[in-house]
């Protein structure tokens, strides 16, 4: 039996080239979101547009996991750089997730610990995290590793960037991937999230400039993927 690969993005312009790219689609609409399920080239995909933000992102997730069953998640899109050589149109594969905006500290615990699972970072799959990076090298795009930090903020001062940096080590910063990473941990799904860089130093100008062009990237890497995984 072929592997089921589920497909997240938070927009329209990170999710439209790939849907429009499948084969014997099948819609169904569950909680205010359009799931389709079918061939995305020989693979069997099933890919959503969840919103921007963790909650859509991991009420997304989680009805994908309960609807579909995926072997893999793919949480693929843009990001904001947080420096370290990372640059505009550049990729991020995450090793690992944090979510900058957890933060219990106050009666103790340590910046970004998810209370419960009682973690701080989760891994990424790494099978799934290789064959991404595959993909993008196959491509000639500039690729890192690293950690990925969402949260509920879209980050765009230099002083929120180094923070996030300070604290967690990332090199990329967005809204839904780590949302996506505690559903799959919990639920025992493998994920991997990847980003094309839409913004750096020019924070929202360059959002308005390159969140296009990065879309386009993010789609042609996850197209490549699914030959490949």
């Amino acid at each position: 039996m072929s592997k089921l690969i589920g497909i997240i993005g938070a927009m329209d312009i990170e999710v439209d080239g790939i849907v429009s790219s499948m084969s014997e689609v099948e819609i169904k609409k569950i909680s205010g979101i359009t799931f389709y399920k079918g061939k995305l080239g020989s693979s069997c995909a099933v890919v959503a547009k969840c919103g921007i933000g963790k909650v859509f992102a991991a009420l997304c997730a989680q009805t994908m996991i309960l609807e579909y069953h995926p072997d893999v998640i793919i949480n693929s899109g843009v990001a904001g750089s947080l420096g370290g050589g990372v640059g505009v149109l550049d990729v991020v594969i995450a090793d690992k997730v944090v979510q900058h905006d957890m933060d219990t500290s106050a009666i103790g615990d340590p910046y970004g610990l998810i209370s419960g699972i009682n973690v701080i970072y989760i891994d990424a799959d790494k099978s799934a995290s290789e064959s991404l990076a595959s993909a993008c090298q196959s491509l000639n795009y500039k690729c890192h590793s690293g950690t990925i930090a969402s949260g509920d903020k879209f980050i765009a001062s230099k002083s929120d960037k180094d923070l996030i940096k300070e604290r967690f080590g990332a090199r990329a910063c967005e809204m839904e991937g780590a949302a996506i990473g505690q559903v799959c941990y919990v639920n025992n799904t493998k994920f991997a999230i990847l980003r094309a860089i839409s913004d750096g130093e020019g924070a929202e100008m360059d959002y308005m400039t390159f969140a296009p062009l990065a879309s386009k990237q993010s789609i042609e890497i996850i197209k490549k993927f699914v030959e490949i995984y």
